[in-house]
């Protein structure tokens, strides 16, 4: 994985105006809300790649963490159907992630109470106790990732993260 690479090498604002000026978009769109839009899948996809090396330290992944981290938010269980909302995947993907989890050992299956024909994922004893083990090198790096900013800064990119979620919907519509 590439390490100490800056989101600003590339691309230039110069070159988002050129590529767009290429395709005689310039009328229509703004090269710098381009470029934003660039850096940010950038951005993100480093992180994911970041996030995947950080939860195998722990011998996890990062769907495998959520999942579990999911399962702990809401008791120890839940169906497979609401984990892949909880987790915004597909059902099938949530039956890979426990189908890995419950060889680890941190998770089991088992019938439902309320629904004896349907089944539900609860996390087991090792299964907290792993997400305790992880979470003061976890969240210690989390923190450390955003270090840099102030508290202030936090907060402004937290509302502006939140006003960029809700466009990211135009990729998909």
């Amino acid at each position: 994985m590439e390490t100490g690479r800056r989101l600003s090498d590339s691309p230039s604002l110069t070159q988002a105006s050129k590529q767009i000026r290429r395709y005689g978009l310039e009328a229509d769109i703004d090269p710098q809300a381009v470029l934003v839009a660039v850096r940010l899948l950038a951005a993100g996809a480093r992180l994911g790649q970041a996030a995947e090396a950080h939860f195998a330290r722990f011998g996890l992944s990062t769907g495998r963490y959520r999942l579990l981290a999911a399962l702990e938010d809401s008791d120890g269980e839940l169906s497979p159907s609401h984990l892949a909302a909880v987790l915004g995947v597909t059902r099938a993907t949530v039956t890979g992630l426990i189908d890995g989890l419950e060889q680890q050992g941190l998770v089991c299956r088992r019938a439902s109470a309320e629904d004896g024909r349907a089944t539900v994922a609860v996390l087991t004893a090792r299964g907290a106790q792993q997400l305790r083990d992880v979470a003061p090198e976890h969240f210690g790096r989390l923190q450390a990732m955003v270090g840099g900013l102030t508290p202030e800064e936090r907060t402004v990119f937290l509302e502006l993260l939140e006003r960029v979620s809700e466009g990211i919907d135009a990729l998909t519509d």
